[in-house]
């Protein structure tokens, strides 16, 4: 137990420590929000979306799962994109993988892992889909992070697809833009992937009426 008495303490040094510098920080923290950025990441411990974007809290809405997924049976997923868009009107939604996702990796291994099995089909449907590009990538450690990369713009294409964010680019037009990221655990750096914007979704064919 005195990990947890030690997580205790550190909490109450941190609220101390911003109360010095703004007495009145935790009492304007608590009246609203107003985040720009939806974070949609993985679980993994190394990748905590405020510290690795030098963020502050209420910045960002966060929603995290195994191997950063926006699946569309998903209702724990879209009822966070549901709020984030239509209450909070968030303009940027950040999907962002990692290489080396041990995710990503199971995904790619022959083995039954149990329930998670289930989750990670998701993965396995995008290594269907590129199988050759990745067959002909020799080291291991290349492919699973080529998959990484892959399964970051298939979600970023899967949130594209929802009708939250279809019916947000009806309702106002440009926003939200949907921006593609993975994290490099070895150097620290996020590296962009794609941005999917409401013209780029016309033009590419992301976009559906009604």
């Amino acid at each position: 137990m005195e990990i947890i008495k030690k997580v205790l303490l550190e909490n109450k040094a941190w609220a101390r420590s911003k109360i010095d510098v703004n007495p009145d920080y935790f009492t304007t923290m608590a009246k609203d929000q107003n985040p720009t950025f939806l974070w949609i990441g993985c679980a993994d411990s190394r990748v905590p979306p405020s510290e690795i974007t030098n963020t502050h809290p209420g910045d960002m809405f966060v929603h995290r799962n195994i191997a950063n997924l926006a699946v569309h049976t998903d209702s724990n997923l879209l009822s966070v994109m549901q709020y984030a868009v239509e209450a909070l009107k968030i303009p940027h939604i950040i999907v962002c993988g990692h290489y080396n996702c041990g995710g990503v990796k199971a995904a790619l291994s022959q083995q039954s892992l149990g329930l998670i099995d289930n989750w990670i089909r998701n993965i396995k449907d995008v290594a269907f889909q590129h199988r050759s590009e990745l067959a002909a990538i020799d080291k291991s450690e290349d492919r699973v992070n080529r998959l990484v990369e892959l399964n970051v713009i298939q979600q970023t294409k899967n949130i594209a697809h929802s009708s939250i964010i279809q019916k947000a680019w009806k309702e106002r037009g440009e926003y939200p833009i949907i921006h593609g990221w993975v994290y490099d655990l070895n150097n620290g750096q996020l590296k962009i992937l794609n941005t999917i914007n409401a013209k780029d979704a016309i033009d590419r064919e992301y976009f559906y009426e009604f």
